[in-house]
């Protein structure tokens, strides 16, 4: 415990003022650098319609997996290694807590997680008070071998979805879900999603080591919002989340304490704003 505590601690020193790295008025994107429970604590309460977290799943354990056929080393950063579970799990509750009084009376929260992380986020949603409303198993499609050969291959994540409160009344686009083609349209949405991981477009200035696909974060966001919502992203990695919350005009703000990946963020926001800020020009006459 005392560890992670003592490298959070220095993770907020090294950003101990927030930074906004990013602000797009027109489409209520704003991306500030900052260790990210310093900076869900200086967020007011009751504030956001949506959030979705992609934590660190604390996998970073010296081990190997396979990249395009080649042996990769897990690790990721010093932000995905802990000690033991008590310090994950601790971690965990303080940045859900935070999160639940950040949210609207009845707003939804999204999770991302593997074994890993995932059994400790969902009992520490339990823990606060929230209430769990699916466990979506993503199926990867193409996913990476098994290396050792002694383990089923790692196929799939899961994200869990749970409302503020068990007296909340969330909202769901039950008809937009219906109407896609997973698993055919006309059908009720099953809680297993079939979505590739992301494609080389979305890498094209480089990539996350956890960076969730556009289509995953396009679901979960009609899913759950309204045009116009305001989506939080504390951990936003290189901006998946406000890449798609500015193609649904719904706003974001996002959260990450690695200047790179920000400007990662910076860059597709650039190319994904500039098209219909285009469009604007010619149809105003500028």
């Amino acid at each position: 415990m005392a560890k992670l505590k003592a490298r959070t601690v220095r993770e907020s020193a090294a950003a101990s003022e927030a930074e906004e790295f990013f602000v797009d008025r027109s489409h209520g994107i704003r991306l500030y650098r900052g260790d990210a429970l310093q900076l869900l604590r200086r967020t007011k309460s009751d504030f956001v319609d949506m959030i979705f977290a992609d934590p660190p799943y604390f996998l970073s354990n010296d081990g190997i997996t396979c990249h395009a056929g080649k042996m990769v080393s897990v690790n990721k950063g010093a932000w995905d290694k802990a000690e033991a579970f008590e310090e994950v799990h601790a971690f965990n509750l303080e940045w859900l807590a935070e999160c639940r009084r950040i949210l609207k009376p009845d707003g939804t929260i999204w999770v991302s997680g593997t074994m890993h992380n995932t059994f400790s986020v969902g009992f520490a949603m339990q823990m606060l008070g929230y209430k769990i409303l699916n466990d979506i198993a993503w199926f990867k499609v193409n996913p990476p071998p098994n290396l050792s050969c002694r383990y089923f291959t790692h196929a799939t994540e899961t994200v869990i979805w749970a409302r503020k409160s068990p007296r909340s009344r969330h909202y769901f686009n039950y008809e937009a879900m219906k109407e896609m083609p997973d698993p055919k349209p006309g059908k009720q949405m099953l809680s297993l999603w079939s979505i590739a991981p992301p494609s080389a477009r979305e890498k094209r200035y480089s990539k996350h080591p956890t960076q969730k696909p556009e289509k995953l974060l396009e679901r979960i966001v009609i899913a759950s919002t309204r045009p116009g919502d305001l989506v939080l992203d504390p951990f936003i990695g290189s901006g998946t989340t406000a890449v798609v919350c500015a193609r649904l005009k719904r706003r974001c703000i996002g959260f990450e304490i690695d200047g790179a990946y920000l400007e990662i963020a910076r860059r597709r926001l650039a190319d994904e704003v500039a098209p219909a800020q285009s469009r604007l020009a010619v149809e105003s006459g500028a």
